[in-house]
């Protein structure tokens, strides 16, 4: 009779010589591990400081990928990396399971399972996480811990190879010192992740790799919210700039007048205010990286003098004749149509081929599938421990509204959502309830739809029957021109603004008032 083990470890050792995907090779391990070990859920993460990240599952719900472990919040995960062999927990155990509510087809809680789990060593160092859980609560009572070690070590080499296919042209030395550098450049921080499986996502990944190490300026273009400010961060932290910092400006956020000024600096007296000399953005970012975010709202004038900067590396601050040469790396940002914006006038066009010389699309979060439930898990994790709670989770009918659902507003509304969620569903349980479910109503879908997606169903009669007030009358006149403006411009709320004659940002306060804005 053919031994089991023997039997799900040759593939293994077979695949340690292939160029397999790291998603593939993750894959067949869990699928071997499961041939050896029967269980109804298993999970391969990796251990990036203090935070397990999951690279791989089968058995747990989609959103497990999105989410990030914090060892310190989690007991029994502190306690597989403290063992440097197999654990097994009782199946009456205690200590919060990081997986409860996640299993596939048990979408209840954990209290009473089989636990089992074992640490990942590669070049003497704990890599990661091998666990298994089991609703029976017998399930591993008879598991030989010496199987499950002898395969942890093949999925350690498993590991180690994949580690190495990526690792050709740096050295494991290259890349810690590389972290170290961005952490000091960034002050301790590093950059949040670009979280994600699907086609449109792996693509801009490539892009990014391919763009990155380039001297080439990058205009990335995508609809509000979709995270360009990630993508410029990831762009700085894979070029040779790494060591020098990414200066961050808002051009929608600047009034016309300082706007020149927070670019280039200014000298002392050179207008009203100026009570000392200060540096611009462009020599903080001196031989680093300068991010634009929204550069279409620079007015046209500052656009000429940016384009000066940019062609020469010489600028001038403002109030002064004394010319600077600075070394930047300009990463651009926006979610208009800047070649529309030329053709209208009120974008350069010599300043907008300047910028696109690699031009970046950020996709939709509409068009990259079950990374929704990747992304939602990320922030379902950051919620639970951040309400104190042993457990967050999307009920079967949640998941299904948010992949169902528009966004709009893209991941910044994914985020927001499930924060305001987490919230209700907290409120809608005991008041010392530790594990809550999120259920599709307190997503407030339908009610996000209405208000974002379809202004002009909320447009009233522009009249006002008999008895209105002055203040009700003005009130519906206003709605109307907005949403009509809004409806010209694609819901673009920038662009409306400038329409209206108004700034922006009165614009969305104004907007919240009268109900056409959430």
């Amino acid at each position: 009779m053919t031994n089991p083990l023997l039997h799900a470890l040759v593939p293994l050792v077979a695949d340690l010589s292939r160029d397999l995907s790291d998603e593939e090779r993750y894959r067949r391990l869990l699928h071997a591990l499961r041939e050896v070990l029967p269980c109804d859920a298993v999970a391969l993460l990796k251990l990036e400081g203090e935070t397990l990240i999951p690279l791989a599952v089968e058995g747990l719900s989609t959103d497990t990928l999105g989410r990030r472990f914090k060892v310190d919040e989690h007991p029994r995960l502190h306690a597989l990396l403290e063992n440097p062999g197999p654990t097994r927990f009782a199946s009456d155990c205690d200590l919060p399971d990081p997986y409860d509510g996640l299993v596939d087809g048990h979408r209840g809680h954990l209290q009473v399972h089989d636990c089992l789990g074992c640490p990942l060593q590669v070049s003497g160092e704990t890599w990661g996480l091998l666990t298994l859980d089991s609703l029976d609560p017998t399930r591993f009572g008879s598991v030989d811990l010496d199987s499950l070690q002898a395969f942890a070590s093949l999925a350690a080499a498993s590991v180690m190879a994949s580690e190495r296919i990526k690792q050709l042209a740096r050295s494991v030395e290259d890349q810690r010192h590389l972290a170290e550098s961005y952490k000091q450049a960034a002050g301790q921080h590093q950059p949040l992740e670009l979280i994600g499986q699907s086609a449109a996502h792996k693509q801009l990944l490539h892009e990014i790799q391919l763009i990155a190490n380039s001297p080439l300026t990058v205009l990335i273009t995508g609809e509000t919210g979709v995270g360009k400010e990630l993508v410029a961060e990831a762009i700085h932290a894979q070029s040779a700039r790494l060591r020098k910092p990414l200066i961050r400006i808002n051009c929608a956020a600047l009034p016309d007048l300082l706007v020149e000024s927070e670019l280039f600096g200014h000298v002392k007296g050179s207008f009203t205010g100026a009570m000392s000399e200060r540096q611009g953005k462009f020599e903080l970012a001196d031989g680093g990286s300068l991010f634009l975010d929204e550069v279409g709202e620079l007015p046209l004038a500052t656009q000429a003098k940016l384009l000066r900067v940019l062609q020469s590396g010489q600028l001038q601050r403002v109030g002064s004749d004394r010319e600077l040469h600075v070394d930047v790396r300009i990463i651009a940002a926006t979610n208009r149509d800047l070649a529309g914006e030329v053709r209208a006038g009120r974008f350069r066009a010599d300043l907008y081929h300047r910028l696109s010389v690699y031009p970046l699309p950020v996709p939709a979060l509409r068009d990259r599938g079950r990374d929704i439930l990747m992304l939602a898990g990320y922030f379902l994790e950051q919620n639970r421990a951040r309400l104190g709670l042993r457990s967050l989770r999307l009920s079967s009918d949640a998941q299904r509204a948010l992949l169902g659902y528009d966004w709009p507003g893209n991941v910044r509304e994914l985020e927001h959502l499930i924060g305001r969620a987490a919230h209700k569903a907290l409120a809608n349980n005991a008041p010392r309830a530790r594990m809550v479910s999120i259920e599709e109503d307190q997503l407030g879908l339908s009610q996000s739809s209405a208000a974002i997606e379809s202004p002009a169903a909320l447009a009233p009669v522009v009249s006002s029957p008999p008895g209105k007030d002055l203040k009700t009358s003005l009130d519906n006149y206003q709605r109307t021109l907005i949403i009509e403006a809004l409806s010209r411009h694609n819901h673009k709320w920038a662009d409306a603004a400038r329409e209206l004659g108004v700034d922006r940002a009165n614009l969305n306060r104004l907007a919240k008032r009268l109900g056409i804005r959430q």
